[in-house]
């Protein structure tokens, strides 16, 4: 125990101004730590402050410091006087134990986490952490990064102390729960390995390099508060709750005798007895609290009768010492009237002798054996020891020169005064002797509070033996049994009992917590020669009798009709005796010893070894006795409850737990344990509780509504007389503080439902606001049988959330400082700026649908009522910009595909009222806009075509790409519209198809002129080829077929009526200029025939060639006539076809080109060997046409022309007359054809 030094003293306060001083830098507010005056004290202070001067003087200002200075004393008294109450209510408590089934709390984060927790996850993001991710994952976190964590909603809920990390983990977790559904299905890798591995890495994100979350080896109070606490830490917690210094705190516990069991139960029974007699004397004089009905002042004392005998009944139930031996005493049975347990009472059941049979247990250790001189030092010598009446036990053998041992012997005895016989024995030598000589003994008669250390014992000798100094060392220990409270030697005297004045030894025996007997014992008696129950005297310090011989100290114990004298021979036993008797009787007078100069003392010294005096004279110094002597039943525990709670709360929402209000399992014991105690009634209790609760969530702490709900339905039930707690009686102020009470949690909960995205955001705590509003219908029912009308409930909340509209609009716009900008903003800045606003609206509104709609089940459309007003006010700062924007100005669309594409799959707001509103203001905007890019496009293709150079872009030309483009892009725009309204949708389609249709076959026509006019300029000869631009145009063509599938048909496949033969008109035109290119080809051909019609025989220009040849080929080589023809035919065909190959996009329409191209030049061929029919063929006309044939045939077999198409009548007819013309020249000109043959195997090159 400290001394109460000065030096400990400041060492203590540094320590006390150290903790306020941490206490307020966590939050504490220095006001609400402090009780509420009483009213008259506030009167005298407003009274003085009345008297005051005005003005500012010396005189006033000392004058409100010395208010002050008394305001702080007396809260300081009224702490410490409470601190008391707790502590004996921590020290033995009877009827609460500390709940181990309550939520474990989470530790909450605070600003510097929620920080450290930005930089690292924006240190992720940067890409300066070693954790690898993928592309979704990245994405993930940056949108809980920028939509979460960097929100000022989680930064206030942060601050107000209502989030944890698990709160944190939660929130990502539903983010990435819902992108992860959206993602493909990837074979192999399951959705739940991939949501397992993303959590693992924001585990990893959030922990960083070193977890901040980690705590020290030795936790602080506050982090262990969740935990079942030791009484050493909830005095602690509770000293730090009300402020009490350590100092302060140890003498306390030293002056109430915490640690001491029997005292605290003798403490409550004082009180229990005091609180009974409290109702008997307000029944006697009715004075009772004001209650709803007269009939419940009866009640009233029933019910404290009850409660008190309920207490006895637990405190009765405990045993009688924790924690020791199994209590063996037979507990007595106890009838029950209506003002006691019967203690005192004629009728009370009397204890026998047998009751109080005690059970000890003995240590004897014979430790050695001194002065022995009889025994050779040779000899074996040995101890034995027991305990009279029961067994005998030996030590080991030992010599005689070194008799030591050191051994234990264990004894159970049922004797409060044993004898104990020790004995020393040495081994006979003697062949007949039966038993070992005994060399000496001792006799001891030890009591519980003989002395437990070793000691030196005279022994007995034998008559004649040597060893006359012979001494034993050994120890006897004997235990006190937990149910005797003490024991020791007394003169009495009484009238019932110990008739005569005489030295006993007593024993104060506690049968149970209510019944103790005074018993005197003989030695080696089990059973007391007499008794006498304590219940119902009371004991006090007396002066000496002089008629009376032995004793000094005397003291009495007095009952109605008897009085018992005692008397010690010091006063030290004296005081002990008093003070153990005090406990037992349960008087509430406490006996007071009389001064030191009274005190008897026969040797002339004062008497310093006082335990209980000695803290009882510190706890004097320091001012502490009036708080310990205080009688709790004189005080008001309702108001000092109150101001235990409050202090309480305040305490556990400033501690590192997210507790929302609950408190932590030892302050619920704590609390628990003091009603039961004090008789604090528990609808007192629970409207405190729900005045502070209700205080702290106005000031912006987060508190969990379902607290609120059991708080509230518990005083509900109460005022309502439905009995929560069995007490039926109700006082008129529960039930007014009740009212005022559900006034302000009802204005609570209307206000956090209108703010319900600032008091729940992101859905946080969870499940919060569906309590909330589960609260709210409770709390404006009528009582609690009636269930209120569904339609009331839901007209509140409608309320609320009109409310909420304006409320969250208001905060958006501040945020996007909308109104600084509406005012003096260009149209192009109004309009980006609302379309910012738009984009903030609509994830306003998905945050609402995404973590408030399940609150809102059960009335879904007024959160989309609460939507339409949110819209409706955001409607006006959208048509202030629209506006101000120029006409004929296409900015605003995107205004319109954000809102539309976030309002069409709304089933509530889908072609609601704003979203109609929003369809009118844009309709003749889009049909405008329509009008004129369909003017531009006409315009376009008109100009276009005119200049068209026919150079090959794309899959066709420069208008024709331009073309087509926009009609897509037209297209494509109003279909990313998504017009909501069908029937317009459905017109708008309708007339985008039409638009496309006249658009490309006027394209198509225009196209086709240009075809036939550039063929025509085109010459006839071998040096034909085809140029680029027919190609060209020939691709329009085919692309405006491809076109006209995608941009002329309707969703529901059925082209359009009206223009129904575009796609005849595109394939018609198709194959006109393929007609077209194949005449112009074959006309090439036809030149070359003709040129071979020269040859014809009868001819005078075939006359003068065969002549010429012959002449000449006599003297030089002649070069073959026709093969210059043929070869350079042929080049043409083939780099024609290669061309076509090249330049058209189409493979069909280049068949149908090369299938043409071959039949026709056969039949052509065919034709023109038809009109020689009866002529032989010149030699040089059948070898050209042979090679033109068969290179022909070979050419356009390599392009892919089938076969039935290559092998048909006409080129067999070709084929047959070739052949024959070949035989025939073979026969009548020597020289032949020179190599050149219609026969496949020939290898003529070329």
């Amino acid at each position: 125990m400290l001394d109460p030094s000065s030096s400990e003293e400041e060492s203590d306060e540094l320590l006390e101004e150290e903790r306020r001083d941490v206490l307020v830098a966590a939050g504490g507010s220095s006001q609400r730590s402090l009780p509420p005056p009483s009213r008259d004290s506030r009167g005298r202070e407003a009274g003085a402050a009345r008297a005051a001067s005005p003005s500012p003087s010396v005189l006033s200002e000392g004058r409100e410091e010395q208010e002050r200075l008394q305001r702080e004393e007396r809260e300081k008294r009224l702490r410490l006087q409470l601190y008391v109450f707790i502590a004996r209510c921590i020290a033995h408590p009877f009827n609460a134990k500390q709940p181990t089934d309550m939520a474990r709390r989470q530790q909450k984060l605070n600003k510097q986490q929620l920080q450290i927790l930005k930089e690292r996850f924006q240190a992720f993001l940067n890409g300066e952490t070693q954790i690898v991710a993928d592309e979704a994952f990245c994405n993930a976190v940056r949108s809980y990064y920028e939509v979460f964590l960097k929100s000022d909603r989680v930064a206030r809920m942060v601050h107000s102390g209502g989030c944890s990390a698990s709160d944190f983990r939660d929130v990502f977790k539903k983010n990435i729960e819902k992108r992860v559904r959206s993602l493909p299905e990837i074979d192999g890798l399951s959705k739940e390995t991939v949501l397992s591995s993303w959590l693992a890495k924001y585990d990893a994100i959030y922990r960083g390099e070193e977890d901040f979350c980690k705590q020290p080896n030795r936790m602080a109070l506050s982090a262990v508060s969740e935990l079942i606490l030791s009484k050493e830490q909830l005095y602690e917690m509770f000293q730090q709750i009300l402020g009490i210094k350590k100092l302060e705190h140890q003498l306390i516990y030293n002056a109430c005798q915490l640690d001491n069991g029997d005292e605290q139960a003798a403490q409550i029974r004082r009180e229990l007895d005091g609180r009974l007699q409290l109702a008997e004397q307000m029944a006697r004089e009715r004075k009772f609290p004001k209650f709803v009905t007269r009939e419940m002042e009866n009640t009233y004392i029933e019910e404290l009768r009850s409660s008190v005998n309920l207490l006895m009944a637990n405190l009765e139930s405990l045993p009688v010492s924790k924690g020791g031996p199994e209590f063996k005493l037979q507990k007595l049975k106890r009838s029950q009237n209506s003002a006691f347990l019967d203690i005192g009472d004629e009728n009370e059941v009397q204890l026998s002798k047998s009751d109080v049979v005690l059970s000890f247990t003995l240590e004897i250790v014979i430790m050695e054996v001194q002065g022995l001189k009889s025994v050779a030092p040779n000899r074996i010598v040995y101890c034995t020891m027991e305990v009279e009446g029961g067994e005998k036990l030996q030590t080991d053998q030992a010599e005689a020169s070194r008799p030591q041992w050191g051994t234990q012997g264990d004894f159970t005895t049922t004797h409060p005064r044993p004898v104990v016989k020790v004995k020393l024995f040495t081994e006979s030598t003697g062949v007949l002797a039966l038993e070992d000589k005994e060399l000496g003994r001792v006799v001891l008669y030890p009591t519980s509070n003989s002395p437990k250390s070793p000691d030196l014992h005279k022994m007995i000798v034998p008559k004649n033996s040597q060893d006359s100094d012979l001494k034993i060392k050994l120890a006897v220990r004997m235990d006190k049994p937990p149910h005797m409270k003490h024991c020791g030697y007394l003169y009495a005297l009484g009238q019932k009992v110990w008739k005569r004045w005489k030295k006993r030894y007593f024993v104060l025996v506690q049968v149970s917590q209510y019944t103790f007997a005074m018993c005197s014992y003989r030695e080696k008696k089990s059973e007391p020669q007499e008794l006498m129950q304590l219940e119902g005297y009371t004991v006090d310090y007396t002066a000496p009798h002089t008629g009376l011989q032995g004793g000094r100290m005397f003291f009495n114990a007095v009952k109605e009709g008897d009085t018992v004298i005692f008397a010690s021979d010091d006063e030290q036993d004296r005081i002990l005796w008093v003070q153990a008797m005090y406990r037992a009787t349960g008087q509430s007078y406490k006996p007071i010893p009389a001064s030191q100069a009274q005190k008897m003392n026969p040797k002339g010294g004062n008497v310093n070894t006082e335990i209980s005096p000695l803290y009882a004279d510190r706890g004097q110094k320091h001012g502490m006795d009036e708080f310990i002597s205080a009688n709790p039943c004189k005080f008001d525990h309702a108001s000092l409850f109150r101001l235990l709670q409050r202090q309480t709360l305040d305490h556990r929402l400033n501690d590192s737990y997210s507790c929302l209000g609950w408190f932590s399992p030892g302050q619920v014991f704590v609390l628990d344990e003091y009603c039961a105690r004090y008789g604090v009634r528990g609808c007192h209790r629970h409207l405190c509780y729900l005045s502070e609760l209700i205080e702290h969530s106005e000031n912006g702490s987060v508190i969990d509504p379902t607290l609120l709900h059991y708080s509230f339905a518990f005083c509900a039930s109460h005022v309502h007389g439905n009995r929560p707690d069995g007490i039926g009686t109700v006082s008129v102020e529960e039930k007014e503080r009740f009212e005022e009470i559900k006034d302000r949690l009802s204005s609570l909960l209307e206000n956090q439902i209108s703010h319900f995205r600032y008091c729940f955001p992101f859905g946080r705590p969870e499940g919060a606001l569906k309590a909330t509003l589960s609260l709210l219908e409770r709390v404006l029912m009528k009582d609690i049988a009636t269930p209120i009308p569904a339609e009331e409930v839901k007209k509140v909340v409608r309320k609320c959330l009109e409310k909420a509209a304006l409320i969250n609009y208001t905060r958006l716009t501040e945020y996007a400082k909308i109104e600084e900008t509406m005012n003096q903003a260009t149209p192009a800045r109004k309009l980006e700026e609302v379309l910012h606003l738009a984009e903030l609206c609509i994830e306003v509104l998905q945050q609402n649908e995404e973590h408030h709609s399940e609150a809102f089940a059960w009335w879904p459309e007024l959160l989309a009522e609460h939507a339409e007003k949110f819209l409706s006010l955001y409607s006006v700062d959208m048509d202030s910009a629209l506006e101000a924007q120029p006409q004929d100005s296409w900015d605003s669309f995107p205004l319109f595909q954000l809102l539309n594409n976030a309002l069409r799959n709304d089933t509530f707001l889908c072609n609601g009222k704003f979203h109609k509103h929003l369809q009118e203001i844009f309709v003749p905007m889009v049909i405008r806009y329509i009008d004129l890019m369909e003017s531009s496009i006409a315009q376009s293709i008109h100009r276009g075509l005119e200049q068209e150079s026919w150079q090959p872009v794309n899959n066709g030309s420069a208008t024709s790409e331009d073309l087509f483009w926009k009609l897509d892009a037209l297209q494509m725009f109003v279909f990313d519209l998504h017009w909501p309204e069908p029937e317009f949708a459905s017109h708008l389609e309708q007339r985008l198809k039409l638009m496309a249709t006249d658009m490309i076959e006027a394209c198509v026509k225009r196209t086709r002129i240009a075809f036939e006019l550039k063929l025509q300029k085109m010459n006839k000869t071998t040096d034909l080829r085809i140029p680029s631009s027919l190609c060209t145009m020939f691709n329009v063509l085919v692309d405006a077929k491809k076109q006209t599938a995608k941009l002329c048909i309707l969703d529901g496949g059925q082209e359009q009526q009206y223009h129904s033969k575009i796609d005849d008109l595109v394939e018609e035109s198709v194959k006109e200029i393929i007609s077209l290119l194949v005449s112009k080809v074959v006309s090439v051909l036809e030149g070359v025939l003709s040129k071979l019609s020269r040859y014809d025989e009868g001819t005078f220009f075939s006359s003068l060639v065969s002549f010429t040849v012959k002449a000449a080929a006599k003297y030089v080589d002649v070069p073959k006539p026709g093969m210059d023809l043929a070869d350079t035919y042929i080049m043409f065909v083939r780099q024609n076809q290669d061309i076509l190959r090249e330049k058209v996009n189409e493979e069909m329409y280049i068949e149908k080109l090369f299938d043409q191209w071959y039949s026709n030049s056969m039949k052509v061929i065919c034709m023109w060997l038809a009109d020689r029919l009866d002529v032989q063929l010149h030699i040089y006309q059948l070898k050209t046409l042979i090679k033109i044939v068969k290179k022909t045939y070979r050419d356009f077999r390599l392009q892919g022309v089938l076969e039935g198409t290559l092998n048909s009548k006409t080129y067999d007819t070709v084929h047959s007359r070739l052949t024959v013309e070949e035989a025939t020249v073979s026969v009548t000109d020597g020289g032949g054809l020179q190599g050149i043959t219609m026969k496949d195997s020939d290898e003529e090159e070329g």
